[in-house]
């Protein structure tokens, strides 16, 4: 089984976020996940949903502010081993181009 998930770990500051979201993407490293981080949220994918929540606690506790909201969308298939990259390919196959607009 393959659980994936959205996670976006923010402080609630008005300078940049960078160093406290690096912060909790570097917990990830802990943990045996694969992610990618983007500019809205990081992508994480576990084995299990005990493997995935482990390493979000992590990633929230990483923060270091006096307030952080973590925001988490969880997508738990259980009878299928799809990864996040095969399910972009699905989508792309169907586009018969890439899932992204030329820069």
């Amino acid at each position: 089984m393959t659980v994936i998930a959205l996670l976006s770990v923010a402080p609630v500051i008005e300078d940049s976020m960078a160093d406290e979201v690096a912060a909790a993407v570097d917990a990830l490293d802990a943990h045996d996940v694969s992610y990618e981080t983007n500019p809205m949220g990081t992508v994480i994918e576990a084995e299990d949903i005990d493997t995935l929540l482990a390493a979000v606690g992590d990633a929230h506790t990483a923060v270091d502010a006096d307030r952080v909201t973590t925001v988490l969308k969880v997508d738990d298939k259980r009878t299928s081993d799809e990864s996040a990259a095969e399910k972009v390919d699905a989508v792309e196959a169907v586009l018969g181009r890439e899932a992204r607009s030329e820069d």
